[in-house]
């Protein structure tokens, strides 16, 4: 592998970073647009791989950060046009559009839910592929709507309910209510919108 030094002094070749041995670096505009390029190559290929190809949300980061940098603009701007030009990949995390432009996305942590509000699940930002796995398998991820009945003494379990909303996979009658409890630790990784008192 290379070390951080040579690939600075590599990018700084390319025009991608200002670097100066012993101070630091920082990335140029065009060093800002390729960030950008890659970010978007890499949620393109996530959501690619979660919504077509049946990955899980917790296996695709690897996959992704190996092809992001194979995988030429033709390919991503195909890419999107057939997934329909998605503005967040499964994660919830935004993807660049093609012009540069960042969407935005509530993001507030459920962690910070007040008794009987509701709340709907926009971002799960951790890479973490164990976190993910978990998380989905209770049903919290990007879309899911959940109502906050309490926190265990101490505050440190949040006492959550969830809203099956639909039937498929097996996951209940649409409209059944699912308990569930989440550390807080855990809860401050899931971002999204307050909604309201219920």
């Amino acid at each position: 592998a290379p070390s951080v030094t040579g690939m600075l002094g590599k990018m700084h070749a390319q025009g991608l970073v200002k670097y100066q041995p012993y101070k630091g670096a920082e990335l140029t505009d065009d060093g800002r647009q390729e960030a950008v390029r890659l970010v978007r190559r890499h949620r393109l290929l996530e959501t690619f791989m979660i919504t077509e190809l049946g990955f899980g949300w917790d296996e695709v980061h690897a996959e992704a950060e190996l092809m992001e940098h194979v995988v030429s603009d033709e390919f991503t701007e195909r890419l999107a046009a057939h997934l329909g030009q998605p503005l967040f990949d499964p994660h919830g995390d935004p993807i660049p559009q093609a012009d540069g432009s960042m969407p935005t996305a509530p993001h507030t942590p459920l962690a910070q839910l007040q008794q009987g509000e509701r709340f709907v699940v926009h971002r799960v930002p951790s890479q973490d592929s164990e976190v993910l796995a978990y998380l989905q398998s209770i049903g919290v991820e990007p879309g899911t709507e959940l109502r906050l009945r309490g926190r265990e003494p101490g505050g440190n379990l949040l006492l959550l309910e969830r809203t099956v909303p639909g039937s498929a996979g097996g996951s209940g009658e649409p409209g059944a209510v699912r308990q569930l409890s989440l550390s807080r630790e855990m809860a401050g990784l899931v971002l999204g919108q307050v909604l309201s008192h219920k």
